[in-house]
């Protein structure tokens, strides 16, 4: 991974910490004799795939957002541009919402507490190795404007 200088610095890359994490948590739970969530299978399912669904869709409506405004996705690129249309008028941060919307979406629907549970911890941690960064070098590139939006728009949702 070639993190550029005028970035936000992000050391490993969000998308692949939610899906080893997701990994590791199916993994475990199966180790731990696979503890079940309290609900019933078709309500899981629902759940489950309405989550990711959802999940899905906001992130790929961030990227596209991205992609309209010329800016890199990647939070260890240079960005060109912040974006405040579309799903970012109500989170400065649905991708990483969306991942974790899709994550818990495939931990319900599989049915499994512990990959559930340990997206708890990796919240706080990209919020504080990824989210954080960001803000701070956002804030840091694009001055008053940015902080304007930050004071307008939740971080999460």
């Amino acid at each position: 991974m070639d993190i550029d200088q005028d970035s936000a610095g992000v050391k490993f890359m969000p998308p692949a910490a939610f899906v080893g994490t997701l990994v590791v948590g199916l993994a475990l739970g199966r180790f731990m004799g696979s503890p079940d969530l309290p609900l019933s299978n078709s309500t899981e399912r629902g759940i489950g795939w309405l989550a990711v669904i959802l999940g899905i869709g906001i992130v790929f409506s961030a990227i596209g957002l991205f992609r309209s405004a010329g800016t890199d996705t990647r939070p260890w690129k240079r960005s060109t541009a912040f974006v405040t249309d579309g799903v970012y008028r109500w989170s400065r941060n649905p991708m990483y919402f969306g991942m974790a919307l899709t994550y818990a979406g495939v931990a319900v629907w599989l049915d499994s507490l512990v990959a559930l549970l340990l997206l708890i911890p990796l919240v706080f941690v990209i919020q504080r190795e990824v989210i954080e960064r960001e803000e701070a070098y956002l804030a840091a590139k694009f001055g008053a404007p940015y902080l304007a939006y930050k004071s307008s728009v939740r971080r999460w949702i």
